[in-house]
């Protein structure tokens, strides 16, 4: 257990000022049985709840009457009174940490390496067309390496979606619809969309397309359905919008389609069907029961029921990863940090959170990806309602509530008497690279 997430142990012990309130509905286990996240997450929390005088309370938990079975408890979402957790905690560590702003901006790799990755699909699609689509050589490379390489592609698409390659928004554009072509499905234009608003306006029913749906979460609630649903990931990730919340097609959306349509054609033409269906197969996997794919799953889900008197587990809404597959997947473990700080690129996230240790060795994070997948299937307690959602944006959390998670050391850097348009101006530039319009 490392000594930064034995900090959270004591952190509840301070009063936290101006609290926000969350809601949770009934959900079918029991709080003794919610103290402890599982092994796949680094946590000491309930050691320090156990200890601490009593805090303000984030959630209220409505336990179900006594001798109902779980069945007629009415699961639910966790439905949140209070806004996400990462403005104000953005907020809160632009005023400690300015110098935060030079992290900012896109970064070169990024280009070279998404490039580079859909090279080696094309080299292998060609190659691999000599055995037949079904063989152990085709089935085995697709998934080791084809499923890899491609759920790097979807994560430089999404580091592109930022506009984190180059600093044009064209530019990043045409890029994403490049490396689209790795894929074989033309998606970059319409993921760029819905990510945005999965930033904006994360948890909230009806616009966050990233959350289940009601019926997915009745059907699917059992072992089963969740291991049909991590299989298929991508399937509900492409259908979902349509019935949640559609977008109206940019002439974006259009060189996305014909573009990648036509690499696919040409692949055909030239080469046959094998090498569009040895990319199919790979982002097949790479969305399905596969290492990597379990970021999906570890970065919004909750693996343990929110304490009502822990800033800590208000920040479950986002888990971060600190693991090796972060080398292969574009940092996107370092999760909470990318959504304080979207317009930072994967290159600097470990420098954010080495700038700010903090605001992010206080917080809970995940260990092993595959035991986030393991769990999510075969916990009876996590499942397809282990999301948070709110209606609208909810109430604004105070920023201060993060700085009673650790004992300061120092002086504070923020100048009150410039506190408030300096703040606006700094959020706005921290937010601006990577939420830029999509209209251009």
């Amino acid at each position: 257990m490392s000594a930064a997430v034995s900090a959270a142990a004591s952190a509840g012990a301070t009063a936290l000022p101006s609290p926000s309130k969350l809601k949770q509905r009934p959900r079918h286990s029991s709080p003794s049985d919610e103290s402890v996240v599982s092994s796949g997450v680094t946590t000491e929390l309930d050691s320090a709840s156990a200890s601490t005088p009593s805090t303000p309370t984030f959630a209220r938990n409505d336990e179900p009457e006594p001798g109902k079975a779980a069945a007629g408890q009415g699961e639910d979402f966790l439905w949140m009174y209070t806004e996400e957790p990462h403005r104000s905690r953005r907020m809160a560590i632009l005023k400690t940490h300015p110098e935060v702003r030079k992290l900012m901006g896109p970064t070169k790799w990024t280009a070279v390496i998404a490039l580079s990755v859909l090279a080696l699909q094309i080299s292998l699609a060609l190659y691999l067309r000599r055995f037949p689509t079904l063989s152990w050589q085709t089935l085995l490379t697709a998934y080791v390496v084809g499923g890899t390489a491609n759920q790097n592609t979807f994560l430089a698409i999404h580091e592109i979606t930022h506009n984190l390659a180059f600093k044009s928004i064209k530019l990043n554009k045409a890029l994403a619809i490049v490396v689209n072509c790795a894929i074989a499905v033309p998606y970059a234009m319409a993921f760029k969309g819905y990510h945005i608003e999965h930033h904006k306006f994360l948890g909230e029913d009806g616009i966050d397309t990233d959350l289940p749906s009601r019926l997915e979460a009745v059907i699917l609630n059992n072992v089963a359905g969740k291991t049909f649903f991590a299989t298929f990931q991508l399937l509900f990730y492409a259908l979902r919008p349509g019935f949640i919340r559609s977008q109206r097609p940019t002439y974006w959306h259009f060189i996305n389609l014909v573009t990648v349509l036509s690499f696919d054609a040409l692949l055909v033409k030239f080469f046959g069907w094998r090498p569009v269906l040895y990319l199919l197969l790979s982002s097949f996997f790479a969305g399905s029961l596969h290492p990597c794919a379990a970021h999906f799953i570890a970065e919004h889900y909750l693996l343990s029921r929110p304490d009502p008197d822990s800033v800590q587990h208000l920040a479950l809404e986002t888990t971060s990863y600190y693991g090796p597959l972060n080398v292969l997947t574009y940092n996107v473990g370092y999760h909470n940090e990318h959504h304080d700080f979207p317009s930072v690129p994967w290159t600097r996230l470990p420098a954010l959170r080495a700038m700010a240790p903090e605001f992010y060795d206080t917080l809970p994070y995940h260990t092993s990806w595959p035991l986030v997948t393991w769990r999510f299937i075969t916990d009876p307690k996590v499942g397809m309602w282990s999301r948070a959602k709110r209606e609208g944006r909810g109430e604004r959390i105070d920023e201060h509530v993060w700085h009673g998670l650790y004992e300061k050391k120092g002086e504070e850097t923020e100048d009150p008497f410039v506190e408030e348009e300096e703040m606006r101006r700094e959020m706005a530039e921290a937010v601006e690279i990577g939420y830029a319009s999509d209209c251009e």
